[in-house]
């Protein structure tokens, strides 16, 4: 039975020899990009198109028409490649149509080599667009899938490149049309039926020879796919820009954005690769699943992804989790949205029509309305359970496998826990869950070092909740922030994180006890204007001498007694004892003081600050906000899905924050 995917949906692919058939009512160009575990395609030498039609594990049509026939070969994909983007695009040639939306809707089918039909999706809603994704063939457990992308581009070709990653995207997209313009992809004869052995795939190896091959002196050299470079991944900021972005361009903590901000202050777009690593040997493989009966999901394993490390397999896995709940809740929603739209244009044309308004006829047809909009729902939610219980099979292996910084409070491995000698690669923030799966939980991982500072909203209004009253969420809000600066403190080794703590009025005693009690913090809780003025000037010190040595090169003539640990400052009760110099020195800290190892950690309701007008403006932009309760205010970069965040906090009774700030205070006394 095939499969009519609709945006966002996806389908498990069976086969490892495919056609993907391209059915259009005009000429389009088709092509096809290869992409490591990050989404990132490394050059213009992982691009299928009619000037290089032939990669290992794929080919691509030499001429711009109106159907393709696009061979894939899964099994002989490199190692490194973990997505195939299906591309189409429309000629730039003087007398075609210039956007999607004035031709009837593409339509791209995965097929078996025999012609079945595996799974089709026609791309509509297109309208200004010369340039799409229709399709990604991904990598995931082990297994190959099919996802309805239809991820549009006004700019052509050279904005899809660019959101896809390829270098010289410009020139790489000005070359295939000036190819398919000057006829060096001229046309050809539609394939015939392939044969049964499927044995179509040239490899990069051994390309077969001919004037139409890429090598040839009609055709552009494509080349091999290059081996890993020593240095496979790009340094970025984890954060992410609030829009609907292309597939497989960002990372995971890019839930993390806000929705009460403004998209403009985030600017261009971001990379969310991780910073680079200096291999020069390739990544020991993932586990391996046992082997499954034929047409049976691939059991989960914890740390089947691709990674230098365990930490590393595991983060990359808890991002395909999170990318794959919302791409599969999307198709839910479109599906059902789809579903009602149909049922009230039914509807509407039999109310329409005054002889089945009334009377059994019209019963019928109002029936048989709800009952095709019952069977597609049904159908929807067929398919969302489906992927549900595969992802929570998947949580519920990947939990127990988790380092203490990546793991729930309630984890065992917290209870055995040492003081690493290396920092981890993330650290959990709480958990991100969606209405469709509430008890399906996605850590929330942000990565190390931080490069942006943590506010937890302590504001009632912010929050959302009205069965706590203010004093009640400003102590959950304290309890949130010691349980982060405890994790924090308990990732890193010795003596390689000191926390600050400034408490103006000595509000939060109560909540500070496990870090002043265990003798973990740098000094005890400032409070007062002078303790504020003292905490701020010796940090903000710090800041400028250190930007002062690095700028000069001579980060070795630090003074002696500068302590070159990374720095937490905790501030409870924001703006609360803080004057304007105060203030300006706070902004200060949360812009520059990441760079060089000074990070901030907010307590603060926003609505306390509002005397101060557009001064904090900037401040809370640069933040990434927490709240200490359930709160949906985290929105994806695909489909803007409202994300429900809950805080990671200690189970009630539980002694392991005592456990852990004891270990940490004990192997700092043996460095001393």
């Amino acid at each position: 039975m095939t499969a009519e995917l609709v945006r966002g949906q996806n389908h498990p692919l069976s086969q490892a020899r495919l056609e993907i058939r391209i059915t259009a009512d005009v000429p389009v160009v088709a092509g096809a990009t290869l992409s490591d575990e990050t989404g990132r395609a490394r050059d213009g030498a992982w691009v299928a198109h009619p000037g290089a039609p032939t990669l290992p594990g794929i080919e691509v049509s030499r001429q711009a028409a109106a159907d393709h026939r696009l061979a894939v070969d899964l099994a002989a994909m490199p190692e490194a490649v973990h997505r195939v983007n299906v591309l189409l695009a429309l000629p730039s040639a003087v007398g075609g149509p210039l956007r999607f939306g004035a031709v009837t809707a593409p339509r791209a089918a995965v097929t078996g080599l025999d012609g079945t039909e595996i799974a089709r999706y026609t791309l509509t809603g297109l309208d200004a667009e010369s340039a799409v994704v229709a399709l990604e063939l991904y990598r995931r457990q082990g297994t190959w899938k099919v996802r309805a992308v239809g991820q549009g581009y006004a700019d052509g070709l050279a904005a899809l490149f660019t959101d896809l990653g390829v270098p010289r995207a410009d020139d790489l997209a000005g070359g295939i049309q000036e190819a398919v313009a000057r006829g060096l992809a001229r046309s050809v004869a539609t394939p015939p039926p392939r044969p049964a052995d499927g044995d179509r795939i040239r490899r990069a190896a051994a390309p077969a020879s001919g004037t139409d091959q890429p090598g040839s002196a009609s055709g552009a050299a494509a080349g091999p796919v290059p081996p890993r470079p020593a240095h496979p991944y790009e340094a970025s900021s984890p954060y992410p820009a609030q829009t609907s972005a292309g597939p497989g361009e960002r990372g995971y903590e890019a839930a993390a954005a806000d929705t009460t901000q403004s998209t403009a202050a985030t600017g261009s777009p971001i990379d969310y690769t991780h910073p680079s690593r200096g291999h020069a040997t390739a990544p020991p493989p993932p586990p391996q699943a046992p082997p499954t009966p034929p047409g049976a999901p691939a059991p989960p394993v914890a740390g089947d992804a691709a990674g230098w490390s365990l930490d590393e397999r595991l983060y990359n896995q808890v991002w395909g989790m999170f990318e794959d709940l919302a791409r599969t809740t999307a198709a839910y929603r479109s599906a059902v949205d789809f579903a009602d739209s149909r049922m009230e244009k039914e509807l509407d044309q039999i109310l329409s029509d005054p002889r089945s308004r009334l009377g059994s006829v019209g019963d019928a047809a109002r029936d048989a309305a709800r009952a095709k909009r019952a069977q597609l729902v049904d159908q929807a939610a067929a398919v969302l359970d489906r992927d549900l219980a595969q992802l929570t099979a998947e949580a519920g292996v990947i939990e127990p496998a988790f380092p203490p910084a990546y793991a729930r409070w309630d984890n065992p491995v917290w209870h055995g826990y040492r003081v690493p000698t290396e920092p981890p690669m993330a650290l959990r923030l709480g958990d991100l869950h969606l209405p469709e799966s509430p008890a399906l939980r996605i850590p929330l991982l942000v990565r190390l070092p931080l490069e942006r500072g943590l506010w937890i909203d302590s504001g009632p209004a912010a929050a959302g909740v009205s069965f706590l009253d203010s004093g009640e969420l400003r102590q959950r809000a304290m309890e949130t922030a010691v349980a982060v600066a405890t994790r924090l403190l308990a990732a890193h080794p010795a003596g390689d994180f000191a926390a600050h703590v400034i408490d103006p009025a000595g509000s939060a005693t109560r909540e500070l006890a496990p870090l002043v009690g265990a003798g973990v913090l740098a000094a005890p809780p400032a409070t007062g204007a002078a303790g504020v003025t003292q905490v701020l000037g010796g940090l903000t010190q710090r800041v400028d001498l250190v930007q002062m040595a690095l700028r000069g090169g001579a980060a070795d003539a630090l003074p002696p007694g500068l302590d070159t640990a990374r720095q937490l400052l905790i501030v409870n009760d924001f703006p609360h004892g803080f004057d304007d110099r105060a203030v300006t020195g706070l902004r200060y800290l949360a812009d520059e003081g990441p760079s060089v190892g000074v990070h901030l950690l907010m307590v603060a309701d926003r609505q306390d600050a509002a005397a101060y007008g557009p001064l904090l403006d900037p401040l809370w932009r640069s933040l990434m906000r927490l709240t200490p309760v359930p709160d949906d205010h985290l929105a994806d970069p695909w489909v803007g899905h409202a994300w429900t965040y809950e805080p990671s906090l200690v189970p009630p009774g539980s002694q392991v924050l005592d456990h852990v700030l004891t270990q940490v205070a004990i192997a700092r006394t043996k460095i001393k």
